[in-house]
């Protein structure tokens, strides 16, 4: 398919783990979700929609789970019965599988994707990692119940961020800051550089640097990813932040085969 070309990977190949973000380009929706937009709930045709969840499912060769996203830290197990028109549609922003051929997937238009692989495909899971999902602990709570669903180590494990909001476009106020537990008086020394003055109240937050302490924090040593600037690059991913009505785009990650 025509375009699918230009979707996100990683540059490095787990056993039995297939991973990818969707761009906005491949699908079958028109202006303003020109063309693979995955969402629901943002206003495109339903027959568009569902065309491009069934090219997503059909590049990846697995049966993808959606989730109703709701900034939150819930993680959901999930397999061939969350799959599917008729399946019930998890409110969670985390979900994790131990069962090959379904894949999990975060639908996202400026918040991180965070995907994690346990060794040999025994486990995955793909958290939702928008600011306040975040600081609410999802990827940390995303890493555990990957670990315990493979019976590994965090340290075992390996993350690859997608595309979301980039440092210089993620203006935040201090309620963000103090989200994060940090003190606006002395965010300006934080040599971690994490949040950056910007004007007299606003700070420019690293939403995939944030991600990568967490991760960190948790144990996670392989993480990849996270490079890419929704806002900068209108021609390439959807941003709710830049356009207000837009699409979503999905990222993925599944067991395949042994």
């Amino acid at each position: 398919m025509s375009g699918q070309s230009d979707w996100l990977a990683p540059d490095w190949r787990a056993a039995r783990v297939g991973v990818l973000m969707t761009t906005r380009h491949g699908g079958r929706s028109v202006a303003p979700y020109a063309s693979m937009n995955v969402g629901v709930a943002v206003g495109d045709s339903v027959d568009a929609v569902a065309a491009n969840r069934a090219l997503l499912a059909h590049a990846i060769g697995a049966r993808p789970v959606f989730m109703r996203q709701v900034h939150g830290s819930r993680v959901v197990r999930v397999g061939l019965a969350d799959t599917g028109d008729r399946a019930l549609v998890h409110e969670a922003d985390a979900c994790v599988t131990t069962e090959t051929g379904v894949a999990c997937v975060v639908q996202a238009a400026d918040c991180l994707p965070v995907l994690l692989a346990a060794p040999d495909g025994r486990a995955v899971g793909a958290a939702h990692a928008g600011w306040r999902g975040l600081a609410g602990g999802v990827v940390e709570a995303a890493v555990a119940a990957v670990c315990e669903a493979a019976g590994c180590e965090a340290r075992e494990l390996t993350a690859w961020l997608g595309a979301c909001i980039g440092p210089g476009a993620f203006e935040v106020g201090a309620d963000v800051l103090d989200a994060f537990g940090t003190d606006p008086t002395v965010a300006a020394t934080d040599p971690s550089r994490r949040f950056v003055a910007h004007t007299a109240r606003k700070w420019l937050a690293d939403l995939a640097g944030l991600s990568r302490d967490r991760l960190a924090g948790a144990g996670v040593e392989r993480v990849d990813g996270g490079g890419w600037c929704t806002v900068s690059d209108p021609s390439r991913f959807f941003s709710f932040r830049r356009d207000g009505i837009t699409g979503r785009m999905a990222a993925a990650v599944w067991i395949e085969p042994g």
